[in-house]
């Protein structure tokens, strides 16, 4: 009931005082046309989330924040942002049509659509631009840009999910011992926001509708051409004890498959390997 209000109050004071000024702007059929703007929550996932369990929300409705205070990452880490000066947001979709088995593909969609943005910004034939798996891009092997996706299965299928991206954009100081950059620290540039978040929901909306016609090896191609450290020997922390293995790509359910010196390959999960780079 707290969030149905929260949320009923702040879309009233967000269509009044629309600071983001996207509605009419964003050039997407669905995706970023209905948008929750609240300057501050502790999780635009965790908010997503409570809302469509109360709320009929349309799909590619985006919950946006200016700070998020309790980002969540992968491996239970979280998603640290300075206030106003980067994008934090969760998208709704509802791929009703996705089996369990094929979910990773909603990773694929995400990243892909993280990668073009960021590629769309900076020069990517000078710039490497590269999606770490699972969930993270790199820029010169920066992190730049993470994703957690959160989903709803009924019936062996997806009936929704929340898809959270975050990118940094103007942010300048890191905590330290966090390899991650910004676009602010790459070009020295300050940029929009909502132009980021423009971008976003215009790949996304692009790499989800071909997910939607089943163009399951054009998506997986596309995503292993971005793959970061495929076909390299790195090294990465298994089982408590650092290896160098062949990165071979993904297996059929989004798992890693790496190899070792003797040709044994293995898939693992993320909760399995740490890469090392």
């Amino acid at each position: 009931m707290f969030y149905l209000l929260s949320f009923l109050i702040n879309f009233i004071r967000f269509t009044l005082n629309n600071k983001f000024n996207l509605f009419g702007v964003m050039e997407t059929l669905f995706i970023g046309k209905n948008i929750i703007f609240l300057p501050e929550m502790d999780s635009t996932n965790s908010y997503a989330t409570h809302l469509l369990k109360n709320v009929n929300l349309h799909e590619g409705t985006v919950v946006l924040t200016a700070n998020q205070t309790q980002g969540k990452g992968q491996r239970g880490a979280s998603w640290d942002a300075q206030p106003e000066r980067n994008l934090t947001a969760s998208v709704i979709l509802k791929p009703g049509f996705l089996s369990v088995k094929n979910q990773f593909f909603l990773y694929e969609v995400a990243a892909l659509a993280c990668y073009d943005a960021m590629a769309e910004i900076l020069d990517s034939s000078q710039i490497d631009i590269k999606i770490k798996w699972p969930n993270d891009i790199l820029v010169n092997k920066k992190k730049i840009a993470g994703i957690l996706i959160e989903n709803n299965i009924l019936n062996s299928q997806v009936n929704w999910c929340v898809t959270g991206i975050g990118i940094n954009v103007n942010q300048e100081i890191f905590a330290a011992g966090i390899q991650a950059t910004s676009l602010k620290l790459i070009t020295g540039n300050n940029y929009s926001v909502e132009y980021v978040l423009q971008l976003v929901c215009k790949h996304l909306e692009k790499h989800y509708l071909a997910l939607m016609s089943a163009k399951y090896t054009t998506i997986h191609s596309v995503y292993l051409k971005r793959l970061f450290g495929l076909n390299e020997y790195l090294d990465f922390e298994v089982q408590g004890s650092v290896k160098t293995l062949l990165v071979k790509g993904l297996g059929e359910t989004g798992l890693l498959m790496l190899e070792d010196e003797t040709g044994t390959e293995m898939q693992v999960d993320v909760k399995e390997v740490k890469w090392m780079y």
